[in-house]
């Protein structure tokens, strides 16, 4: 007998796919764990996991083959049709089959009948520091300021288009905003001609017994738009938050947004950080976002859940606009934004918004709504044509349902000085300089080789042969000081735009410099980095972060190739505090107003004080994926290796510190409630103090203690 159990046992491990064998251990966290009876074959999604996942449809691989062998190890989510539900929904046709998709294929959806989805989202195994359900019992609780806060005269309304939500999923809604312990808020509901009778039913029990909740039923189905207008048209509070008809807010979050006014008075946009919420219940995917981020929310709407804006603004600029469904909201904050000002947007660093994700729900994937992408790529496209701004709109990483905004370059473009230190090691300055010669597209630019003590004859003969009506060479024999050598550069050069490039960068985008420029040619831009990859294709520079490591650190360091990062941050373009010296680029008057790189950091961090300098001055650092190198790193120089070194480091560590002080640990690019030990933005255990703050005029703890008493 003991024979047969080890060879039944053999058979199992080798036939039973692993991912099947994990799905089954995650039942506990599915509603029925009879549901996963049907988690087979027959109704597998195959269409939305390739939408989910491109690279599985370019392998020609069968999807549910792959996804039992590889996906759900990988991570991969998948859907599968509820067949259970389906028959029980429509008892109708139980009778005639027990293949509720066929049905549903063949005629339901023509007859408009319900389906219903079971998202499977496995657990893949993370490090203790990303361990968001133990994060949340330590650190997710109600903030102690909370209690600063008392019952304000500022009325918050909250407005909630309705159409055939789960009906259990708008009774959770509901309950949400009841529970809210600021009691000044008013719930303004339009129901969208809901075909569900139970919509309508559940709305008008609730209304007779909440005063606070107003409900208008609009006679036909308009969309969300038209259906936020509605429920606008019922507001009296003087700001007004966006609510989903099936997603959750946590009991304080109008507590901590009353609190906000209290920091912000003259503030007209409010946001919140946000998490999701399956149907079992399990909060997962905190997307903790850094202050107000221009760049960044070019490419994503970053403010999304939980917005809330000054209903006198919303009115003024005339509501939701019809024919942006599915980006109702990104639009909306764009147009706000244009008759207010970035310096009034204030973020609230605290989980207080739950977003429901359901089959269906762009929670899940925007290819849930593929309309929803067109709607945000033209609600960017007016913008910035209402700002008279030259640029073109497209799709940005695929993986990402993001976007990405092109700046149209002068017929002339201004002339680029290429600035590169060296000292010998002339394989790599040659793999440096030809890549640059070579590859790039830009039609107008000269490099700029500072030469700091170089002794090898091949470096002089390397010098000799390079084309003098392109490169310059500039001798310097002194001690090796990375802010002087480009100092000397810049003094040299004859362009109108700078680009500090190290003698280890290898150009892989032909554009580059384009897409560099076409920031750094903006008045109201700085400093523009790109995206540097080591050798081995793991992400080298993805822009700085300050606070990391004492100082600053590199965002998403050594993050695969085949990851779009922390909220997709390693594909979009963004402001940063700072970016790398090894590749910016930065208009001359600029680098003058500042006064170059300070030559007492002559190695380290001179980049970074550089661009904090730019930033005081009043310009934006941005940071973009699209300009794209490899950086060999520091093959002239080496680590810091002798007890010289060593000392020099801390001294310009303690140089940085005093300088610049509270700044190094608020990064308004970054998040409170993120790490300043690693660079992979996993949680901060336990947070730094997470005020609401304004990326253009950040509070100090003192002001915001001194504020709050």
């Amino acid at each position: 007998m003991t024979d047969i159990l080890k060879r039944i046992k053999a058979l199992a491990r080798r036939y039973v796919p692993e991912g099947l064998k994990r799905a089954v251990r995650q039942l506990p966290r599915l509603k029925t764990a009879g549901r996963f009876a049907q988690m087979d074959r027959r109704f597998f999604d195959p269409d939305y996991y390739i939408r989910q996942n491109p690279d599985v449809s370019a392998s020609g691989m069968e999807p549910f083959f792959h996804y039992e062998n590889f996906g759900y190890s990988e991570g991969r989510e998948a859907r599968f049709f509820d067949n259970a539900w389906y028959l029980n929904k429509n008892p109708d046709i139980r009778h005639v089959t027990t293949d509720g998709l066929s049905h549903y294929m063949r005629v339901g959806k023509e007859e408009g009948r319900l389906a219903r989805y079971i998202l499977v989202r496995p657990i893949v195994e993370q490090p203790e520091r990303l361990n968001y359900k133990r994060w949340i019992m330590l650190h997710g609780q109600p903030s102690e300021l909370a209690a600063h806060v008392q019952a304000a005269d500022v009325k918050i309304s909250l407005l909630m288009p309705v159409y055939n939500p789960e009906p259990d999923h708008l009774e959770a809604t509901l309950r949400s905003v009841v529970a809210q312990t600021y009691p000044n808020w008013e719930l303004c509901v339009a129901d969208d001609a809901s075909s569900d009778p139970e919509v309508r039913h559940i709305l008008e029990t609730w209304a007779k017994n909440e005063p606070r909740l107003k409900v208008v039923c609009r006679s036909a189905n308009g969309h969300i738009s038209a259906a936020s207008n509605s429920a606008l048209e019922l507001v009296t509070g003087e700001y007004c938050g966006l609510l989903d008809h099936d997603d959750l807010l946590e009991p304080d979050a109008l507590v901590h947004v009353a609190q906000a006014l209290k920091l912000y008075p003259d503030a007209d946009l409010f946001y919140t950080d946000e998490d999701k919420i399956d149907d079992a219940g399990l909060r997962y995917d905190p997307y903790f976002k850094p202050a107000f981020n221009y760049e960044l929310f070019l490419a994503q709407n970053m403010i999304s859940h939980f917005g809330v804006y000054r209903t006198a603004l919303v009115r003024r600029v005339g509501g939701f606009r019809e024919g942006f469904e599915g980006a109702q909201d990104y639009d909306l904050a764009f147009r706000i934004l244009e008759v207010s000002d970035p310096s009034r947007v204030v973020h609230i660093p605290r989980v207080l918004y739950h977003w429901r994700a359901s089959a269906g729900s762009t929670a899940r994937s925007l290819s849930e709504k593929s309309y929803a992408l067109d709607a945000g790529r033209r609600a960017i496209a007016d913008h910035l044509k209402r700002m008279s701004v030259d640029a073109v709109v497209t799709r940005g990483d695929p993986r990402s349902g993001h976007y990405r905004v092109r700046y149209v370059l002068p017929t002339k473009p201004p002339r680029v000085s290429i600035i590169i230190p060296t000292r010998d090691r002339v394989d790599f300055l040659k793999l440096s300089v030809a890549s640059v010669l070579d590859r790039s597209t830009y039609p107008d630019f000269e490099i700029v080789i500072v030469d700091n003590g170089s002794r090898e004859p091949e470096t002089f003969a390397y010098f000799n042969a390079l084309p003098q009506d392109r490169v310059k060479i500039v001798r310097h024999d002194a001690p090796f000081n990375f802010s002087e050598l480009n100092n000397i550069g810049a003094r040299h050069a004859s362009g109108e735009i700078l680009c500090l490039l190290n003698n280890d960068i290898e150009v892989q985008t032909p554009d580059w410099l384009e897409e560099l420029v076409s920031f750094a040619q903006r008045p109201d831009i700085g400093c523009v980095g790109a995206r540097l990859w080591y050798p081995d294709h793991t992400l080298q520079h993805g822009g700085v972060i300050l606070g990391i490591g004492g100082v600053a650190g590199h965002a998403h360091k050594k993050l695969s190739r085949n990851s779009i990062g922390y909220f997709a941050r390693a594909v979009n373009h963004q402001s940063l505090s700072a970016v790398t010296g090894a590749c910016l680029v930065v208009r001359v008057e600029v680098y003058a107003e500042v006064g170059g790189l300070d030559e007492g950091l002559a190695v380290a961090f001179n980049d970074v004080d550089f661009c904090l300098r730019v930033q005081k001055a009043g310009y934006r650092n941005i940071w973009t994926p699209y300009a794209e190198m490899i950086h060999h790193e520091s093959v002239s120089r080496g680590g810091e290796i002798t007890p010289e070194q060593q000392a020099r480091f801390r001294k310009e560590v303690e140089l940085m510190k005093n300088r610049w002080g509270e700044i190094l640990t608020d990064d308004s690019a970054y998040s409170p409630n993120l790490s300043l030990e690693f660079e992979d933005f996993s949680y901060a255990w336990p947070p730094r103090k997470a005020f609401p703050r304004c990326a253009a005029s950040p509070l100090g703890l003192a002001a915001v203690t001194a504020k709050l008493a």
